[in-house]
Order: structure tokens, then sequence, then C-alpha cells
């Protein structure tokens, strides 16, 4: 397998984790980057193995509108900075991937100054999409440009143009060659033309053993883009979406069923997050600040690559603002943390987690089954090799009991707090602490989980906060065992939805910032009943026929002929489910229904 099969990720925004100024004046390079190497030390301590950091290359403001792909910004210092930065983060045995932002860039790249000044004469027309000088814009170009999310700032890159899909595969030799980078997260993948991605995985096999492409997806089949001949993998808002809201809400039904829904995509290794510079920081979404430890014991233990965003392990704060996203992505002294491993429960939690995840092969590459759901309880196996690991989560103010079917094993051993209880008849009986989970392995040689549990057992809990509803008023669900599973799975199959969660439609700024952060749509489970639901006009997912003009060109079409035109594609290669039609229906966002229809070959 590859090394980002057993990655735990640690995200960097650089221009805020440095405090660099919002504008970049292009004047000398100020060597910020280079503060960040204490950092590395701490990446490595809290069981991280791979950082993603970026943006990183020379831009006008918040890093996502590129002057120059080969470039460092100049507030963060030189190529040699990045450069003696990768080695050291090497040298430490974590991997690097950078942002590559690619679907479009800033007005002060090279190719777009040439048609300001050439403009019919330009041979760079063709690098940009709808050059047309008929239009204008508020820059008073005397020209108009396709763009990406409604920001003149971000001029969408024409990706079928064979000179720009061989200027991007260069930049990602040079990068490869100049900084050693192991990995590219590519920036609104989700609007990325396929044959472009193409020609990246191919480049990609290239450049390196195991080079990694990761891409921000937001919504849909995510299979569509993790395969053979795109991506290795996209980022997993869904299941992001879930992890919040089902603990906000009592409900692990929605995390549960999330998870069934994804592996029906495939055997996908998704990026797994419950932060990031785009979103607000896990700790402000939580109505209960103690649902910090089991949404983080399921991000390490749930099927996929974790990820943790700057800060977070220490659980600070941060609110989605309209006009800004500055609180999200914020200068930090590591220095102000230098003993939270020992005094902060939300970092001592991490480390915990992240030395477990090295050291149990399961929780990268084990199976997946249900053993247990409730509202408020959830239990679940990672099986491999005939080893059973088995993981407990509670929502409840109050501590639970599980019993739940064991491995091949006569004992079992939490490698958080280090409880030890026997099997018998198969089975496990364990306790679960309120607002807590555990990971349970079959005990043995345990040398290498004792510093797991003396560094977590001699942390102070995490403070409780008042939940938002009084405790006990969700009616509880009748517990699922493991051997009811195929019957409630059937149910949940012919269920209809019951409720479409559209929450947080959310452009990356309203004034510049341009990367995409809007929350998957996602079914969510009732809490108070699991019988089939009747299909109602609210929750059928049939629409209106729309009538399609073959004449017409996808970038011509309504999102609603778009969404038809999909559909009846689809239909052509065999049946259509009702799940099939729900991820079409949920996609309302032009330009990706517009790369997915050119898709179809």
């Amino acid at each position: 397998m590859s090394w980002y099969n057993e990655a735990i990720f640690y995200h960097i925004y650089p221009l805020g984790l440095t405090g660099a100024p919002k504008q970049n004046e292009y004047t000398e390079p100020v060597h910020r980057l280079n503060t960040l190497l204490p950092w590395i030390d701490h990446i490595k301590a809290i069981g991280c193995t791979a950082l993603y950091i970026g943006p990183l290359f020379e831009s006008v403001g918040h890093g996502y509108e590129t002057t120059d792909y080969k470039k460092l910004d100049s507030r963060l210092g030189t190529n040699d900075d990045l450069t003696a930065f990768v080695k050291a983060c090497h040298e430490k045995g974590i991997k690097v991937i950078f942002d590559g932002v690619f679907n479009h860039t800033g007005r002060d790249f090279f190719a777009f100054k040439d048609i300001q000044q050439n403009r019919e004469n330009s041979r760079y027309l063709n690098w940009y999409c709808n050059v047309n000088f008929l239009g204008n814009n508020e820059y008073n170009d005397g020209f108009s440009y396709d763009n990406w999310g409604g920001y003149n700032l971000l001029v969408k890159l024409n990706q079928r143009n064979s000179e720009v899909q061989n200027y991007i595969c260069d930049v990602i030799r040079f990068w490869v060659s100049e900084f050693d980078v192991d990995g590219i997260r590519l920036d609104a993948a989700d609007v990325l033309d396929f044959d472009f991605m193409r020609a990246l995985r191919r480049t990609a096999e290239e450049v390196k053993p195991d080079f990694w492409l990761m891409g921000e997806v937001i919504h849909g089949d995510y299979s569509r883009w993790v395969n053979g001949e795109t991506l290795h993998s996209v980022t997993n808002y869904a299941l992001h979406k879930a992890l919040y809201s089902g603990h906000n809400d009592h409900n692990y039904f929605e995390i549960a069923h999330t998870v069934k829904y994804l592996q029906n995509m495939g055997n996908l290794t998704l990026y797994n997050f419950v932060d990031n510079h785009d979103v607000e920081r896990i700790y402000t979404k939580l109505s209960n600040k103690a649902h910090f430890n089991p949404v983080h014991v399921l991000l390490y233990t749930l099927p996929g690559v974790p990820s943790i965003y700057y800060g977070s392990e220490f659980g600070i704060e941060g609110r989605k603002e309209r006009s800004s996203d500055d609180s999200l992505r914020p200068a930090l002294d590591l220095a102000d943390y230098a003993n939270a491993k020992e005094t902060n429960p939300c970092t001592a939690l991490v480390a915990a987690l992240g030395k477990i995840r090295q050291n149990i092969p399961a929780l990268n590459y084990g199976s997946y089954a249900e053993l247990q759901l409730t509202n408020r309880q959830f239990a679940f196996a990672r099986d491999l090799d005939g080893v059973r690991v088995i993981v407990t989560v509670n929502n409840d103010d109050n501590d639970a009991w599980m019993n739940l079917p064991a491995g091949n094993a006569s004992e079992y051993v939490g490698t958080l707090t280090g409880q030890k209880v026997t099997v018998e008849g198969g089975r496990i009986n364990v306790s679960v602490g309120a607002n807590s989970g555990e990971i349970w392995v079959p005990a043995g040689d345990l040398e290498e989980y004792q510093p797991f549990k003396a560094e977590f057992s001699a942390k102070a809990e995490i403070p409780k906060a008042e939940s938002v509803e009084e405790a006990g008023a969700l009616t509880e669900k009748e517990t699922i065992s493991e051997d009811q599973s195929a019957a409630q799975e059937t149910d949940a199959e012919k269920a209809s939805i019951k409720e479409i969660i559209s929450t947080e439609e959310t452009v990356r700024s309203t004034e510049e910032e341009a990367d995409e952060t809007t929350d998957t749509n996602i079914v969510q489970e009732t809490a108070a009943t699991e019988e089939p639901l009747a299909t109602t006009e609210e929750n059928s997912v049939e629409k209106e026929t729309i009538k399609v003009d073959p004449n017409k060109s996808p970038e011509d079409m309504t999102v609603e002929e778009l969404q038809a035109a999909i559909l009846a594609k689809m239909a052509n290669n065999g049946p259509v489910t009702d799940q099939m039609k729900k991820t079409v229906y949920d996609n309302i966002w032009h330009d990706s229904l517009v790369n997915w229809i050119k898709s179809f070959r």
C-alpha cells in the first residue's frame, strides 16, 4: 500500500498562521515560513505523519489568485526557504503536499497580463475561457472572461487547451524537482475538467512513486473523481457534516448512514476532517464542547485518512464571518501552547489518537462493520487479518453499557482508558464514559499501548458544556445489534428521505475569497423512529420532467437542464436508482454540472 493510506495529516494555512499581510505588495521576501520550522516537531509529537500546507505561491491576497506558480509568496520567503522546510519535514518522517490552484489564476499572472497588453493579438487568448472583447468588467479591462465563483479576481483557465495542460504539468514537475513535494491538494477539483485531471494523474505517476493527488470536492458521487484515471482521494465533506450535526442532534444514525452511503460509492480512501480553513472550527460548531472527544475518536477510526487543522488540537474557536475568513485562519504562537500535550485535554486526546492510529493497522486497512447503533451510542468494528478492533462512542451525559460481538481473543483492552474486559460467549460487555469514546483491541503484549493510557488519563476531563437539549429529551431508538443489521439496512434502503439538510451554503468570502465551502447535503435519519417513511412530495427524489434541447451547449443550459441531461446519460448506461437521482439533484452548481455532463464519453 502507499504512504497516504497510513497517513495522519496536519493542515496549515501558512499566510494565516505566520501572520502575513492580507495584501501582497511584491516587496523583498520576508522569511515568515521559517517561523513554522518549530511546528514540525509539534506535528510529529501529536502523531501526525503528513502535512498539507497551502496556498504557498506568489499571489495577490489570500493565496488563491496565483501570480507565479514557481515562486514562493514573497510574504512567506524564498524558494530556498520552502526547499529547506520540506527537507526538514522529510527528516522527521513527515510527507508534504502543496495546494495546487489550477482552476484559475490571478489577474497578475503573466498570461493574463499579456492579454491586457496585447488584447486580440495575445498568444495567450485561449489560455482562458470565453475572453470576449465586446464585453467589459469592473476593472474596465475592455473585455470580459469566465471566472471562478463570480469573482473576476479569479480568471478561469481553459483546461482543455493543451498548452495550459502542459504548463501546469511542468509546474508539478518543477515542484517535485525543486521542493521534493509528495503530493498535491487540487483546489476546486469539483469544477476541474476531467481530461485535465487525467493529464495530472499521468504526470503524478511520472514524477514520483506514490505521488498523491487529493481534490477539493464538496458534494456528489466521489467515485467520479476517485478512480484509477483521475484522483487518489477527495475531501470528505459528507462525513464532515455528519460528525458535528450527528453529535449536536444526538443522532448517531446520521453518522452511521453517511458511512454506509460513502461505502456504496466503492472502496474509496477519502480525506476526513472536522474543520479546515474554509469552515468553522469544530470546537465552535459543537453545542456540547465535551463532544470534542467522541467526534475525534470517530475521525481517527472511521474509514479514511484523518486530518487535523492547525490550532484545533488546542480546542481553539473560529467562527465563519460573512465578510472575512480571518477568524478561521489566525496567527498562532506555538510558544503559547508549549505544554498543551500535558495540560490541554484536547491536545492530549489528539496526540493519543495519533499514536493509537499509527500502531493499529486495522484502523488504516480494516473492513468496517456496524455493531450497535442508537441515537446516543454507536459501535463498529474494523477487521483485518482475523483481528477485530472495536470502537465505541457515547454522546450522552451519562455512562453507557454496550454488549458487543468480539473477535478471536480472550480479553480486550481500551487503548485510551486502560480498561480490560473479558470475552464471554464471543462478546464483550463494556462501559463507555459520558461524552467519550474508546478503541478496544485484543489484549496481549500491550507495552506499546501503555503511553497512551498514561498521557491521556493524567489529563483533566474536557469541561462539559450544557447541551442544546435537556438530557433525555430525545426518544432513544431500540439498540440495533450486529445480528439485526442486515434487516435494518434493508429497511434503510427502502425508506424514503425524511429530511434533506441543506446547511451552510458558504462561498469562501463575499469579497475576494474563493475557496468554496458549501457543506454537502446529507440524508438525515429522524431521531424519533426507524420505520420506513411514506413517500411525500417533500421527500420524493422525482422532479418534473425537463426537456433538453440536444443542440444546446452544456454551458448554455440551466441547472435543471443539466441535471436532466446527466440523468439521461446515466439511463443509457443502466438503471438509475433513487440514490443516483438524489446525487444529481443535490448538485446545484452550474460549473460542476457542466463538467459532469462532459465527463460522459
